[in-house]
C-alpha cells in the first residue's frame, strides 16, 4: 500500500486497467468491462486482498519513472547496491483476453529481484484455488474468474500466495504475463511478451501522432488524451469517468463513490475534447454509445450508464474493505443513477448539436429521439432535482440545472436551423424564453449581485463559471462577471475552486473534501473569456503542477495536505484540462466552442 494517490501510474488496454504504484505493486485492476469484479484491491485495504509486486529484493530506490513517449506503457528504474533494473509495464490493446504483461529489465550490475502476487476475486474476499498446467503456466480460479500467470521464472506458494526470487544481470530481460479470461472457456494462449511490447509501442505511437496539437501545451493535453482513450472500453465506445472506486475525496471521509460508469454530464466536453484534437473515430464512438445508452421513453433517462449501456447500477456496500487511508465506507455501484438531474438533458442535446457541428457521419436516426426528450422536457425542467452534484438530500431548484435545460433546446434549434430538421422550432422557442426569463429572475440574486446555487439560497456553487460557455449568457454581461468574482471571493482555497461550501450545502453528506480541479479549469476558460488571460494562463499552469511525474490528475486536490484525492485519474479533469489548453491555445474561438457561432444576446440586461 501506498500513502497517496499520486504515487500510482494506470496501464490499460481500452477494455481494462490497473494502478501500478511507484514501488512496483499493482494494487488495483480492474478486469474488462471496468465495472466488473476486482482481482487485486489492496488499494483499498489491506495487501492480502490482492496485489502484484516486482521489485528488487530489500531496500532500492525509484530514480526515474515515466511512460514511453505517445504511449501507455509504463517504465520504472530501481536501483540498489547491487545494481540498477527498469520495470516495464503495460496491457496490450485488447484482444480476445486481457493481459498484464511486466518485463523485468537488467541495466547494470546483477540484481535480486522478488515477484510476489496475491490473487483475490470479488474484491478480495474470495481466495481462488491454483493449480499449474502442463506447460508450466499457473492458473488461478474462483467461479467465473481465472487468471494465468505464464514465465520462465520458477514460482512456488508461500503463505497464500505466489511468489519467485530471481537475479537479472545486465541486458538480460525476465518477462512475466498474467492473462484473464473467463473459467469456463477454453484456456487462451498467452502473448509473446517481447512481441507486444513492440506492437503496444506501435499502437499508440501510431494513434497519438494524429494529435493536430495545443500550442505550448501539446504534451501536457497529449498524456490526457491518452488517458482518456484508455477510459475507453472500446467495443462500446463508452468511457468510464475512473477506474476506480471509492479513493475518497476527503482522506478518512465517507464521499467515497465508484466512478466506473459513463456519465452523461460529460458528454459534452468529451466530444468537444476529442473533435477538437483530431480523434473523430472515438468522437464518433462516444456519440453511438450516447444514442443507445439513452434509447427508450424519455421519462427513463438516466444520468449515467454501465460502459455497454446497461441501467441497473445498484450500491452496495464492501464492510471487509478499510478503504484507502482508512476512508468508510467502499461502494460498488452508484445510487446517483436513478436521480433526477435536469442538466443531462442539456448535455446530451448539446453533444448531438456538436457531433453535427463537428461533421462526424452520421449514424443511428438521432432527432426523432431528440424531439421527444425535448417534449418531456418542456414539462419536466420545472421539477426540482438532485443537480450537477448529485446531493444526497432533498431536490431543490438548481440554477445550473435550469440553464442546462435552456441549452436543451438552444440547441435543437440551432440543430434544426442550422441542419434543415423539421421540428417544433416556435414552441422550443418559446419554452427557451420562459426557462431565460425564469433563472434570470430566480437564480440571480439582486441584493449579492449573482447567481446563487439554487431558487432562494444565498450559496454559490462552480457550475456556474460555465455561463459564457454554454452560451446563456455572454461574458460581457455584468452578472457573469460579478458571479465569477463572487467565485473567487468565496470558494477559491490556494487560488483553486470548491465546488460549493459543503460545511452549508445541507447536501445529506458530512461536509469536506478537496476541491474539485475540472472547476478550476472552468475558472481558467472563465478567466480567458473575461479577457483576464495572464491569469488564465497562470493558474492552468498552477493547475498542471499538480499532476504526479506521470501526467495523471485525481478528481479532487487537498491543498491542506497537498495532495491529490478522488478517483484516479478522472476523466473529468482529463478533459477539462484538454478543453483548457485548446482554448488558451486559440482564444480567439474558444468563447464561441460550445454555444455556436451566434453567441445568445443578453435578453435580461441588469437594471442600474
Amino acid at each position: 500500500m501506498v500513502d497517496h494517490i499520486a504515487d500510482y501510474g494506470m496501464i490499460g488496454d481500452c477494455e481494462a486497467a490497473a494502478l501500478v504504484a511507484r514501488n512496483g505493486s499493482i494494487d488495483w485492476l480492474c478486469l474488462p468491462r471496468f465495472d466488473s469484479d476486482s482481482c487485486f484491491a489492496a488499494l483499498l485495504g489491506e495487501p492480502k486482498n490482492g496485489r502484484w509486486q516486482i521489485a528488487p529484493r530489500g531496500l532500492a530506490e525509484v530514480t526515474d519513472r515515466r511512460y514511453r513517449g505517445g504511449t501507455l506503457i509504463l517504465e520504472a528504474t530501481f536501483t540498489n547496491a547491487e545494481g540498477t533494473v527498469r520495470l516495464i509495464d503495460f496491457m496490450p490493446p485488447k484482444g480476445h483476453a486481457s493481459d498484464v504483461i511486466r518485463i523485468v529489465v537488467g541495466v547494470e550490475g546483477r540484481v535480486t529481484m522478488r515477484s510476489e502476487l496475491v490473487i483475490r476475486f470479488d474484491y478480495g474476499c474470495a481466495v481462488p484455488w491454483i493449480s499449474r498446467l502442463e506447460n508450466g503456466v499457473l492458473r488461478a480460479i474462483a467461479g467465473a474468474n481465472m487468471l494465468l500467470l505464464s514465465t520462465p521464472v520458477s514460482c512456488h506458494g508461500e503463505d497464500m500466495k505466489t511468489v519467485a526470487e530471481f537475479t537479472v544481470a545486465a541486458g538480460e530481460q525476465v518477462p512475466f504475463v498474467l492473462t484473464h479470461a473467463p473459467s469456463y472457456l477454453p484456456i487462451p494462449d498467452s502473448p509473446d511478451p517481447f512481441a507486444a511490447l513492440v506492437e503496444t509501442e506501435q499502437f499508440w505511437r501510431k494513434w497519438s501522432s494524429t494529435y493536430k496539437g495545443a500550442g505550448k501545451w501539446s504534451q501536457a493535453a497529449l498524456r490526457s488524451l491518452i488517458t482518456l482513450k484508455a477510459l475507453t472500453f472500446s467495443p462500446s465506445g463508452g468511457i468510464v469517468a475512473a477506474p476506480t472506486t471509492s479513493l475518497p475525496e476527503k482522506i478518512g471521509g465517507s464521499r467515497n463513490w465508484d466512478y466506473r460508469f459513463c456519465w452523461l454530464r460529460d458528454a459534452t466536453l468529451t466530444l468537444l475534447a476529442l473533435t477538437e484534437s483530431g480523434y473523430f473515430q472515438e468522437a464518433g464512438a462516444w456519440r453511438d454509445w450516447l444514442v443507445r445508452a439513452v434509447a427508450g421513453n424519455p421519462d427513463q433517462l438516466q444520468i449515467m450508464y454501465g460502459v455497454g449501456g446497461e441501467r441497473r447500477l445498484w450500491e452496495w456496500e464492501v464492510p471487509w474493505l478499510r478503504g484507502f487511508g482508512n476512508s468508510k465506507p467502499v461502494r460498488i455501484g452508484n445510487a446517483a443513477h436513478a436521480q433526477l438531474q435536469l442538466d443531462v438533458f442539456g448535455e446530451l442535446m448539446d453533444a448531438l448539436y456538436q457531433a453535427r457541428r463537428g461533421g462526424l457521419p452520421a449514424s443511428e436516426p438521432t432527432w426523432e429521439m431528440e424531439c421527444a426528450l425535448l417534449k418531456h422536457l418542456a414539462f419536466t425542467w420545472q421539477q426540482p432535482d438532485s443537480g450537477i452534484w448529485e446531493i444526497r438530500a432533498e431536490p431543490r431548484h438548481f440554477t445550473y440545472s435550469k440553464m442546462m435545460a435552456w441549452v436543451a433546446f438552444d440547441r435543437a434549434i440551432k440543430s434544426a436551423q442550422e441542419f434543415k430538421l423539421e421540428g417544433s422550432v416556435e414552441e422550443w422557442r418559446r419554452v427557451r424564453d420562459d426557462i431565460h426569463q425564469n433563472v434570470c429572475a430566480n437564480g440571480y440574486d439582486r441584493d449579492l449581485g449573482y447567481f446563487v446555487q439554487a431558487y432562494g439560497g444565498k450559496e454559490l456553487d462552480a457550475s456556474l463559471l460555465r455561463i459564457p460557455s454554454i452560451g446563456f449568457l455572454p461574458a460581457t454581461d455584468e452578472r457573469v462577471r460579478s458571479t465569477v468574482e463572487a467565485i473567487e471571493r468565496e470558494l477559491l482555497v490556494d487560488g483553486f475552486v470548491r465546488r460549493y461550501d459543503t460545511s452549508r450545502a445541507g447536501d445529506g453528506l458530512p461536509p469536506g473534501e478537496g476541491m474539485f480541479l475540472a472547476c478550476s479549469f472552468w475558472l481558467a476558460d472563465a478567466y480567458q473569456m473575461l479577457g483576464r488571460v495572464q491569469e488564465a494562463e497562470a493558474l492552468f499552469e498552477r493547475l498542471l503542477g499538480l499532476r504526479n511525474e506521470l501526467g495523471l490528475l485525481s478528481e479532487e486536490y487537498d491543498p491542506g495536505k497537498q495532495c491529490l484525492v478522488g478517483n484516479f485519474p478522472q476523466a473529468f479533469s482529463h478533459i477539462s484540462l484538454i478543453n483548457t489548453a485548446h482554448n488558451l491555445s486559440r482564444a480567439d474561438k474558444s468563447s464561441d466552442q460550445r454555444a455556436g457561432k451566434d453567441v445568445t444576446p443578453d435578453r435580461n440586461p441588469v437594471q442600474p
